[in-house]
C-alpha cells in the first residue's frame, strides 16, 4: 500500500488507519470497514488503496454501482494497477454491463498477460453475452496458465453442457472435482449432466456425493428424485422430492415433479394437490396448470371445467406455456390451437440443435434404410398397431431398423417387434446425441418418429438430424410444430384442405386411413357372459372404453340424454382408477341418471379385453379426441363406433377407420346428430345387426386391416420422399394413390 505524497506524519497516521480498515475487512465487518475506508478517503481523496479497497468491499456488501465509482476513482489513480481492473471487471458484471466488464478484463490482462483470474472471469462474461465458443477458449487459457484452476474446470464444464458436448462437460468436472473435492455443488453439476444423458444410476451416485458434502443441497434432492422416477425406484423418488421441499418449501419445480411422480402412480388427488402449491408459488411458470388439469380430466373432475379451458386456450393464442402439446389436443378441436402449443413446447424443450452439424448428401442406393423409433415396443398399441407394416416391407426395397428407447418388457408383443425388424437396436440408456450419432453412422434414410409429443417422446433426436427425411407418423395426431419433422402421415379425411394450414409438415395422403393395422390380432378367448362383466342380463349396451381423460362434460350430457331414450340401457365404460369411477357415477346421478346405469370394466389382459368387446351393442366415441387404437380394436371385433367428426386431426380419426370400412353411417357431422343417431340405432336392433353383418365382412376384406397393402402404400410415399431428397427437390405434399388389395 503506498500513500499519496505528503506530510511523512499525515502519511504514516493515514497509513495506520488503512492498515486498521483492511484488518476489519479480513474479519468480514465489511460495514465497519468501508466506513474506516471512506475515512481515510474524506482525507485524502486520492488514496489509491482506501478507494481501491473500499471498492472491494462495497461489491461484497453487493453495492456495486458504489463499487464501480471507487475502483474506477482508483485506477485515476493509478491506470496500471492489473488487480484494480480485474475488480472493476467483477463489479461490471454484477451489474449486469458484460461488454463493458470484458474491456475492463482484457485491460488486467494487457497488463499481467498471466492473470488466470481474469482469464476465467472474462469468460464468464463472455458467457452472459451468450459468446460460448468464446468464453471456452477463455477458460482454456486460464486453465493453461493455471492448471490447478478448480473453479474453471467447473465453467468450463458449464459452458460444454451448454454447446451440447456433455462428455466433454464431465471430463471438466471430473478434473474439477479432482481438484477440489469437497466442493458439493461440482457433483451437483455433474450429475445434471448425467441425467440429461440419462445415465441415471450414475447420476443418482453423483447427485450423493454431493448430498453426502452438503445435506441441504435442494437442488441435488430434486434432480435426484427425477433420475429415481426414471429408475421406476418411485418410493425414493417422492423421498428425494420431500427432502428437497424440506429445505426449500417454495420451490415450484419440485412441487411440480412431485404432482408429476403422484399423476404416473395414480395418486391423483394428491398430485393436484402438488400442483396447486406450484401454481401457487409460480402461477404463470410454463405448463403447470395445462398439466394440472389434464389430472383432473383423468379423474373426471370436471369442476370449473369451462373456465380452466377458456383460460387455456387464451392463453396458447397468447404464445404463454400452458399446456403440453398432447394433454392441448384433448382440451380443444382448434387446428390452430394444437399447432401453437406445439410451436411453445419445441421452442422450450426440443429447438432445433445443429450440434452434429449439417448431414452430408450420400449417394442414392438401391435399397432404402428405414429407422422407426419408438419408446413403445411392448404390448402398447403402438406397437400393435405398427408390427404388421413392419413384417411386410419389402425387403428387397428397404432395410427396416427398430430404434427401442422404451422399456424391455420381453412380453410377446416386445419380442414380436425385435423379430420384425431386420436390426433391432435398443437404446434405452443413450442420450440423444448418442442416438442421433447412431442413426448417422448407420445412414438412415428416413427416420420415423413413432412417438411425436407423446410420454415417451424423444424429440431432440430428431432436432439433431437423426436423418435426412424425418416422419411424424401414427403417435401423434398433430403437427410435431418442429421444422425438422418433414413429413406427416394423414389421409383425406383427417387431413381436410380446410386445415391443412394449420400443420406445418408435408403431409402424406394415405389412400384409406392413415392409420396401420393388420388381422394379427388376438380375439380367440370365449367371450364372458354377461354377469361375468357385470352387465345386466337384458338391456342394450352402450360401451366406450377410451382413456378417462378423453371424457368431456358435454360428451357425457350427450350419453346421460342417450340414456333416458333408450329405456334399460346402459354405458360400459373403461375402469382406469377408483376417483374417476366415483365421480362419473356421481355426474350421472347429477343428471337423472342412476348410478347402477353405468358399469365399469377393470384392465384385463389384451385378448380378454378383445373378447369383451362382443359384449357391447355399440361404441360411442368421444370428442374432440376420438377412440384411436381402441377404435380400431372395436371394429376388428364387429363392435360398431358411432363417431361425431371434429375439426382437427385427433378429432377425425374414427371417422377415418369408418371411411377406409365403407360404413359411412357411423359417422356423424354434429353431437345432435351423434345422439340421435345413437338413440336410432338402439332402438332399431334389424338395422343395427345388419350394420354388424357388414362390419364383420369387411373387417378380413377391407384395405383398414391389409398390413401388406398398408406397407405397399406407404413404401411408395417413403420412395418418393427419398427420390425428391436425391433431386435436391424440398418435401411436399405426397398423394398416395391406391391399390388394389391381394
Amino acid at each position: 500500500m503506498t500513500p499519496e505524497p505528503g506530510n511523512t506524519n499525515d502519511a504514516a497516521q493515514i497509513q495506520a488507519k488503512v492498515l486498521e480498515a483492511w484488518s476489519l475487512h479480513q474479519k468480514e465487518q465489511l460495514p465497519q470497514a468501508l466506513a474506516a475506508y471512506q475515512d481515510v478517503i474524506k482525507l485524502q481523496p486520492r488514496h489509491f488503496d482506501a478507494l481501491h479497497l473500499a471498492g472491494i468491499a462495497s461489491g461484497q456488501m453487493r453495492q456495486f454501482d458504489q463499487a464501480v465509482g471507487l475502483i474506477r476513482a482508483a485506477l485515476e489513480v493509478d491506470s496500471t494497477n492489473d488487480t484494480a481492473h480485474f475488480n472493476l471487471g467483477n463489479a461490471l458484471l454484477a451489474l449486469k454491463q458484460p461488454d463493458a466488464a470484458i474491456q475492463s478484463f482484457d485491460q488486467a490482462i494487457r497488463l499481467n498477460p498471466t492473470y488466470a483470474h481474469a482469464y476465467n472471469n472474462r469468460g464468464n462474461a463472455l458467457v452472459a453475452l451468450k459468446r460460448l465458443e468464446d468464453a471456452l477458449g477463455s477458460y482454456d487459457r486460464a486453465i493453461a496458465l493455471k492448471l490447478n484452476f478448480a473453479e474453471a474446470h467447473v465453467n468450463r464444464g458449464n459452458v460444454l453442457r451448454d454447446l451440447k458436448n456433455p462428455q466433454a462437460a464431465i471430463e471438466s468436472y471430473d478434473k474439477a472435482i479432482e481438484l477440489n473435492p469437497d466442493n458439493a455443488e461440482i457433483y451437483n453439476s455433474r450429475g445434471q449432466i448425467l441425467l440429461a444423458l440419462r445415465q441415471y444410476q450414475a447420476a443418482v451416485t453423483s447427485f450423493d456425493s454431493g448430498i453426502q458434502l452438503k445435506p441441504d443441497l435442494a437442488d441435488a434432492h430434486n434432480s435426484r428424485g427425477m433420475a429415481l422416477k426414471e429408475l421406476k425406484r418411485n418410493g425414493e423418488a417422492l423421498a428425494s422430492y420431500d427432502r428437497a421441499l424440506q429445505i426449500k418449501p417454495d420451490a415450484a419445480e419440485v412441487h411440480y415433479n412431485r404432482a408429476a411422480l403422484l399423476n404416473e402412480l395414480k395418486l391423483y388427488a394428491a398430485a393436484l394437490e402438488s400442483y396447486d402449491k406450484a401454481i401457487g408459488i409460480s402461477p404463470a411458470d410454463a405448463f403447470f396448470r395445462g398439466s394440472r388439469l389434464h389430472t383432473k380430466m383423468q379423474i373426471c373432475d370436471w369442476r370449473d371445467y369451462d373456465g380452466e379451458i377458456t383460460h387455456l386456450i387464451n392463453s396458447v393464442a397468447r404464445g404463454e406455456k400452458v399446456g403440453a402439446p398432447f394433454a392441448v389436443l384433448t382440451f380443444t378441436d382448434s387446428p390452430e390451437i394444437h399447432g401453437k402449443a406445439a410451436e411453445i413446447w419445441v421452442a422450450k424443450d426440443c429447438p432445433l440443435n445443429p450440434v452434429l452439424g449439417p448431414l452430408p448428401k450420400r449417394p442414392h442406393r438401391a435399397k432404402i434404410r428405414l429407422g422407426y423409433f419408438s419408446g413403445d415396443y411392448r404390448n402398447h398399441p403402438i406397437a400393435l398397431l405398427v408390427a404388421g407394416t413392419i413384417e411386410a416391407h419389402d425387403r428387397n426395397k428397404f432395410e427396416v431398423y427398430g430404434f427401442s428407447f422404451g422399456p424391455d418388457t420381453q412380453d410377446g408383443t416386445r419380442k414380436r417387434m425385435e423379430r420384425a425388424f431386420d436390426t433391432f437396436i435398443d437404446v434405452r440408456g443413450r442420450s440423444d446425441r448418442e442416438i442421433a450419432g447412431q442413426a448417422r453412422n448407420l445412414e438412415i434414410d428416413i427416420a420415423i418418429d413413432l412417438a411425436g409429443h407423446t410420454s415417451q417422446a424423444r424429440a431432440p433426436v430428431f432436432a439433431m438430424r437423426a436423418a435426412p427425411i424425418q416422419v411424424n407418423c401414427l403417435g401423434y395426431p398433430g403437427t410435431m410444430g418442429t421444422g425438422y419433422h418433414d413429413y406427416l402421415i394423414g389421409d383425406r379425411t383427417v387431413m381436410p384442405e380446410g386445415i391443412r394450414p394449420h400443420y406445418l409438415e408435408s403431409v402424406v395422403y394415405m389412400p384409406h386411413s392413415y392409420q396401420p393395422n393388420d388381422h394379427a390380432r388376438v380375439d380367440s378367448e370365449p367371450v364372458p357372459s354377461h354377469a361375468e362383466l357385470g352387465l345386466p342380463a337384458k338391456g342394450f349396451v352402450f360401451c366406450c372404453f377410451n382413456n378417462n381423460f378423453k371424457i368431456t362434460p358435454d360428451i357425457f350430457d350427450i350419453w346421460m340424454r342417450i340414456l333416458k331414450q333408450v329405456e334399460g340401457s346402459v354405458l360400459w365404460l373403461f375402469e382406469d382408477n377408483p376417483t374417476a369411477v366415483a365421480n362419473l357415477r356421481a355426474e350421472a346421478e347429477r343428471r337423472g341418471i342412476a348410478a347402477k346405469h353405468l358399469v365399469f370394466a377393470p384392465r384385463a389382459p389384451h385378448g380378454a379385453h378383445m373378447a369383451r368387446h362382443r359384449a357391447a351393442d355399440l361404441f360411442l366415441d368421444t370428442l374432440p379426441y376420438n377412440a384411436h387404437t381402441t377404435a380400431a380394436d372395436a371394429l376388428w371385433m364387429g363392435l360398431p363406433v358411432l363417431t361425431c367428426t371434429g375439426v382437427a386431426f385427433a378429432g377425425r380419426v374414427a371417422a377415418s377407420l369408418l371411411n377406409a370400412l365403407d360404413l359411412p353411417e357411423l359417422i356423424t357431422s354434429s353431437l345432435d346428430e351423434y345422439e340421435a343417431s345413437a338413440v336410432a340405432f338402439a332402438n332399431n336392433p334389424s338395422r343395427l345387426a345388419a350394420l354388424k353383418r357388414r362390419l364383420s365382412e369387411r373387417r378380413l376384406t377391407s384395405p383398414l386391416f391389409n398390413a401388406e397393402l398398408y406397407a405397399r402404400h406407404i413404401e411408395e410415399a417413403f420412395t418418393r420422399m427419398y427420390e425428391r431428397y436425391h433431386a435436391g427437390l424440398p418435401p411436399e405434399d405426397i398423394d398416395v394413390p391406391a391399390r388394389r388389395p391381394r
